[in-house]
């Protein structure tokens, strides 16, 4: 197994060789995926986060870092690794701020997974290569 600092650089590579779309967001059971429809996403080196479906552009912020700490990591496939994503505004975007853990990763996708602590619920984003 990688290191996790080595894989969470290879997800930071990842993340900023090309721009997204959210092929699936499901939050709690609910499919929300439509919320994000037309808009591709940029994630940038600096770690901005920009959103643009062509009339409305939302930015936020984004980081991959490594969390040794066990008490916070809910899913066991690159367990050490957070996949962040900021956003202040619009709600729907907001819905997307978390500490991600990544389920999966391939050259034209990134699988994240989010198990709430408060009532167990799971969230699960995927951002497929646009």
């Amino acid at each position: 197994m990688l290191d996790p600092a080595v894989s969470a650089q290879l997800v930071t590579d990842l993340a900023v060789s090309g721009t997204w779309v959210i092929q699936s967001y499901i939050d709690s059971g609910t499919d929300e995926t439509s919320d994000y429809n037309g808009y591709i996403f940029t994630f940038n080196a600096d770690g901005s986060l920009v959103a643009d479906n062509g009339s409305t552009t939302v930015t936020g912020t984004w980081s991959v870092t490594t969390d040794d700490s066990s008490d916070d990591d809910d899913y066991d496939s690159m367990d050490d690794i957070d996949f962040n994503i900021f956003f202040s505004a619009p709600p729907a975007f907001e819905e997307l701020t978390d500490d991600w853990d990544i389920a999966s990763r391939s050259s034209n996708r990134i699988e994240l997974i989010d198990i709430s602590g408060g009532d167990g619920s799971t969230d699960i984003l995927v951002f497929e290569r646009n």
